[in-house]
């Protein structure tokens, strides 16, 4: 008898195509359009966390006797195909292209501008 739970072995390597600090605009979802920075890259689930993106309130119960509940908010994580590098120079969102430079090191390049990231 086989077992049900057994899951299929995952990629070895994770590779995304934004890192942290990159200036991203969302393409997809309830906050399309928006641009932000993104927070945190987390590469096993391929997902992102973007500055002022997703937002989700949470409901903190009171931890002490006399203290009042609060309301936080946070951005939670979205999946960082829903994301596109963006350019502040030319306020556009563009796919990216990865070219060696003349010392031979390997750099994210802006289709749509040239504009090169790294």
């Amino acid at each position: 008898m086989r077992s049900a739970n057994k899951k299929k072995p995952g990629p070895a390597r994770y590779k995304m195509h934004v890192k942290k600090g990159d200036t991203v605009q969302i393409i997809s979802g309830k906050d399309k359009g928006k641009v932000g920075e993104i927070l945190k890259a987390i590469p096993k689930d391929s997902k992102v966390i973007v500055k002022g993106v997703n937002i989700t309130t949470k409901h903190v119960k009171p931890r002490q006797e006399g203290e009042s509940g609060q309301i936080s908010t946070y951005e939670t994580p979205i999946h960082s195909s829903k994301v596109m590098l963006y350019s502040e120079k030319e306020k556009v969102a563009s796919r990216i292209s990865y070219v060696l430079t003349e010392e031979g090191k390997k750099v994210r390049k802006l289709k749509k501008t040239g504009e090169i990231i790294d």
